[in-house]
Parts: C-alpha cells; structure tokens; sequence
C-alpha cells in the first residue's frame, strides 16, 4: 500500500502520517502540516470549521496521490484532512511524501496541497470576534 488517504473529525496525527511513509529505501520524508493560524486579514481568528462532501473528498485525495505517485519519485504518500471546529494552532491538513532523495520529497509535497486545495470539496469558515465568513478555496 502505497497511499493514505483519510478525512477525520478526530485531532490529525502527525506521527500516523510520518510512521506511513517512512522507509528504510528512503532518504527523505517531506511533511506539510497546515496549522490553524491566529489572524487573517488584519482579523483575530477564533477557530475554524471544516466541512466538506467526504465520499468525494476521498476520492479527489486519492487521485491527488495517484498523480504525486506516478509524477515525482516518491515511494509512499499520506494525505489526511481534519473536518469540523479547530481551535488556534490545531491541524487541519497533513500531507507527508517519502523518496528516495529530498527534492521528490519536497516536489510532491507541494503539488499535493497545492492541488488539494484546488480540487478536493472541503471548505472552512473562519469565526472572529465580531462574525464569521466562508473562505474561498484559495487564499
């Protein structure tokens, strides 16, 4: 098995995602873990909240993770997303890539949560002290 695609309302594990991809063949592991940030905008950030249509969000990852194996050099490749409310400093996203050397690592790491938040049906509304706003697919 060379992917791991996963959509929880549960807190993201950073060491599920790294214990996955890592390998004795590898060289290199590449790990983006987005984090919920404190302001956006000029604007304090209370939480944010994940919701998305799951069935095709599996999906659009798992393609997502199908091209990043068959484009770059890389042996395994987690991609895991959180859904629902997140306080300031929780993970949202995880995407960890492991190859042989870094560069394909790094490569596919990028492409992956570039394109994820392209393509994959999860959007987030962000609460402020004085309301809250949907965020588009794309800062």
């Amino acid at each position: 098995m060379k992917t791991s695609i996963h959509i929880a309302s549960e807190k993201l594990s950073l060491q599920d995602c790294y214990n996955f991809v890592q390998d004795d063949s590898c060289g290199g592991i590449a790990v983006f873990a987005g984090t919920v940030r404190n302001a956006t905008k000029n604007k304090n950030v209370t939480l944010l909240d994940f919701s998305g249509y799951e069935p095709m969000a599996l999906k659009e990852m798992q393609k997502i993770a199908d091209k990043a194996l068959s484009q770059f050099s890389i042996h395994k490749i987690a991609i895991h997303h959180a859904l629902g409310k997140l306080n300031i400093g929780d993970i949202p996203v995880i995407i960890a890539v492991s190859s042989a050397h870094r560069n394909a690592a790094f490569e596919a790491c990028q492409f992956a949560i570039d394109t994820l938040k392209e393509t994959v049906p999860i959007w987030k509304k962000e609460y402020f002290d004085d309301g809250e706003v949907w965020v588009n697919s794309h800062p």
